[in-house]
């Protein structure tokens, strides 16, 4: 009787301990675990759409905004679509009617191919204020991705104003992959983190919503609608199944060194984990792996 009692005490104190054991590690788990993971930095993420809507503030007509784009002393352009190491050349294209006013930014990753970045819509009261709304192409930014502000009369956006609603001829950049201005100079993209610091400071001069539905009751489409690149490595949000396929084919550098599609976690006690993150999901962007 004895020894099976000692038994059934040995036992119980035996599972009691693998108990604590386990409930520790959970304990430590929930205390301890720590994200040390260099996330993948989609395309979208080298162009701020608030701090474009700052820059076009600056500008007197739509030729001197694309050369503030391209200008490596603002900073406001980071993108490197074809991850060649240099940032990508925007173009910029006037497009409107008599009520609102328009301009599609787009790029070149590769001789024949332009991809449109984003449009940015004005439309003028009878007080002279207006109504800003820029939408990031869906590619690149995901779906319904809209950022509204408004601009009252004043200096800063006069000229600009005044030049959108009076009679000109509507600019269209020249220029392509390959061909530049007279003076521009290439330079190379700065790493994410020091990129998204300075477009904070940048963009919180501005009073900037964002939605998922447009504001503007006009059907004035930009001409560079659709106009999709194929040869993008840069990790896009909604890319095509052409973009995919190209993607699958040419992998990001992101992939390559193994940054995208593993996340880790480290405890402070030594144990390790790794989570999968999966590339194109049901609405081909990118999300985390459960």
């Amino acid at each position: 009787m004895a020894e099976k009692y000692f038994k059934f005490l040995l036992f119980g104190l035996f599972g009691f301990s693998v108990l604590i054991f386990f409930a520790g590690m959970g304990s430590d788990n929930d205390r301890n675990y720590r994200v040390n993971v260099t996330q993948m930095v989609s395309a979208g993420d080298g162009l701020d759409l608030k701090a474009v809507g700052e820059l076009l503030k600056k500008a007197d007509n739509a030729e001197q905004f694309e050369t503030l784009l391209n200008d490596s002393s603002n900073g406001v352009n980071n993108l490197d679509l074809n991850e060649d190491g240099k940032v990508d050349y925007i173009n910029v294209t006037e497009f409107g009617d008599e009520k609102v006013k328009g301009f599609s930014l787009t790029t070149s990753p590769t001789a024949g191919e332009t991809q449109e970045l984003a449009t940015i819509k004005i439309e003028k009261d009878a007080e002279g204020s207006a109504k800003v709304e820029t939408k990031g192409n869906e590619n690149v930014y995901g779906r319904n991705n809209y950022y509204h502000s408004s601009w009252s009369p004043g200096l800063g956006t006069g000229l600009m104003m005044g030049y959108l609603f009076s009679s000109h001829s509507m600019f269209s950049s020249p220029y392509g992959y390959g061909y530049y201005p007279r003076g521009y100079r290439s330079y190379s993209p700065t790493d994410s983190g020091r990129y998204r610091n300075r477009m904070n400071n940048y963009s919180s001069k501005g009073n900037y919503s964002r939605s998922n539905s447009s504001r503007f009751g006009s059907s004035v489409r930009s001409p560079n609608s659709g106009k999709v690149a194929s040869s993008i490595k840069a990790p896009l949000k909604n890319p095509t199944s052409s973009q995919k396929s190209f993607q699958s084919r040419n992998p990001s550098k992101q992939v390559r060194s193994g940054g995208f599609g593993r996340r880790s976690y480290k405890s402070s006690s030594g144990y390790s984990r790794s989570n999968s993150v999966r590339s194109f999901g049901r609405s081909g962007g990118f999300f985390r792996g459960k």
